[in-house]
């Protein structure tokens, strides 16, 4: 026999909710069921509250009217080492623990290093399984190769939570060894904010499961960072911008943002790069899949076929090829500015010379920050990482996917170089919440650019070593 409150909970009926069909009737064919009538169940004030509630959010899951779930957040960002690497946090378990992590939109995997970590992992802080009463060891490795180094570990799901936001069952590595060096204290991990699809657990990823659910009020997160590259005094680190989901923050950009349609299945975010230019004069690229560009916060630099790199180079007066661990480089007389701009099918946008200039390698040799890079095929050809963003607003756009720039605005330049202590880390009160959807996978993640070298992960780079750190 059906209660009135699981009648009342079903899917749409002819019959009143306050009749049940009496038991022990068994009609014939054509025979209409006589109907009995239930008295009313007296409620108190109380339970009719309680009712009442629960109804309107049983209704409100059931048909996805989700409009006071959906949210905005922001994650104040810190600059490591002048503009090596940026990096925000995310807090993870029950009691929640804060830990800092590279954000990355060129990979999809979260990773923090565990207490069992025995390499490449001291100083920072550690994540402890058993003290939190939420996490669940799907007891499957995890292994992910960057440039720089590697990390590997095991699989689990617990609580995490950033900027007002949490996904209740996220799956993420819990790492036992880092190749030394990748992670630079403090950082303890990496937030991948690429897609699903090139996630080495197979797991959906923490700003995708968000996105996807509904809780972002405009399904968009968004970067502003700073540069410290040319400051004076700078410290390790400095406040790095901001980082924002579910809204872009118009007092950082001036303008509109020119979006532009992601050209393949989502994987990396991908932008075909239409134009460059050096010193005011064109380089010519290669069109189509060749001319791809990865859009990635992760990176320091911008790498690009060797070809390319000889070209812009060769626009610049008294530059030579780097050898030694510059290999793959080419340096230039410090006292050339340098005019780069990009363009990806919209306006075309200017990088700083003071970008451009990566180090000083001499007296009168500076190294410039773009490139030669082989990816083999397996990623796109072109890495544009915080080089350039540095130059923009840059927004990345679930639905419809795509990638936008916008112009600096004066409030965002004027952070530039201004000293000051690093943000918090914050945890904050939970606004939205989504269920991550089913992962995890024993997959190797695959390298994420297939060269000897890549530009700086965790802030750390192989081939500028200790000249540069």
């Amino acid at each position: 026999m059906l209660s009135s409150s699981t009648l009342a909970l079903s899917c749409l009926l002819i019959v009143s909710p306050n009749v049940f069909a009496a038991p022990s009737l068994v009609p014939a064919a054509g025979q209409s069921i006589p109907l009995v009538r239930r008295a009313q169940p007296e409620r108190t004030v109380a339970e009719w509250e309680t009712w009442a509630k629960n109804e309107r959010e049983v209704l409100t899951a059931k048909y996805g009217g989700n409009m006071e779930k959906r949210s905005t957040g922001t994650n104040l960002l810190t600059n490591q080492n002048a503009d090596s690497s940026y990096f925000g946090t995310v807090a993870i378990g029950t009691p929640p623990v804060s830990f800092n992590v590279i954000l990355d939109t060129g990979s999809s995997d979260l990773w923090v290093a565990d207490q069992a970590c025995t390499t490449g992992c001291s100083k920072i802080q550690l994540y402890d399984d058993l003290s939190s009463s939420t996490f669940h060891n799907l007891s499957e490795p995890f292994n992910i190769q960057y440039g720089s180094g590697a990390a590997e570990g095991t699989l689990g799901q617990d609580v995490v939570q950033m900027a007002g936001f949490s996904v209740p069952n996220q799956v993420f590595a819990a790492v036992t060894q880092v190749t030394s060096g990748l992670l630079g204290p403090p950082v303890s991990g990496l937030l991948g904010l690429g897609w699903q699809s090139i996630a080495s657990s197979k797991a959906t990823p923490f700003w995708q499961t968000l996105a996807s659910s509904g809780a972002w009020s405009n399904p968009v997160m968004a970067f502003q960072l700073t540069r410290f590259i040319n400051g004076s005094n700078v410290n390790t680190e400095e406040p790095g911008g901001s980082f924002t989901m579910g809204f872009v923050n118009s007092s950082l950009y001036t303008g509109s943002i020119d979006y532009q349609a992601i050209p393949t299945t989502p994987s990396y975010w991908i932008l075909p790069m239409t134009s460059l230019t050096v010193q005011g004069s064109s380089i010519s690229i290669p069109s189509g899949s060749s001319s791809y560009s990865a859009i990635d916060t992760g990176t320091t630099l911008v790498g690009g076929p060797s070809s390319v790199i000889q070209s812009i180079f060769a626009q610049i007066p008294g530059s030579q090829p780097g050898t030694g661990n510059w290999q793959g480089y080419y340096t230039y007389p410090c006292t050339t500015a340098v005019n780069v701009a990009i363009s990806f099918g919209g306006p075309s946008w200017p990088i700083s010379p003071a970008d451009f200039q990566l180090t000083k390698i001499s007296s009168s040799q500076c190294v410039g920050a773009f490139f030669e890079l082989n990816t083999g095929g397996t990623a796109p050809n072109w890495i544009v990482g915080d080089t350039f963003l540095k130059n923009v607003y840059s927004v990345f756009r679930y639905n419809p996917a795509a990638v936008g720039f916008a112009a600096l605005s004066n409030t965002a330049t004027a952070m530039n170089g201004v000293n000051a202590a690093p943000p918090s880390a914050t945890i904050g009160s939970v606004s939205a919440s989504a269920t991550a959807g089913t992962g995890g996978g024993s997959n190797s993640a695959p390298h994420r650019w297939d060269v000897p070298w890549a530009p700086l992960v965790g802030g750390i780079s192989v081939a500028i070593g200790a000249a540069w750190m």
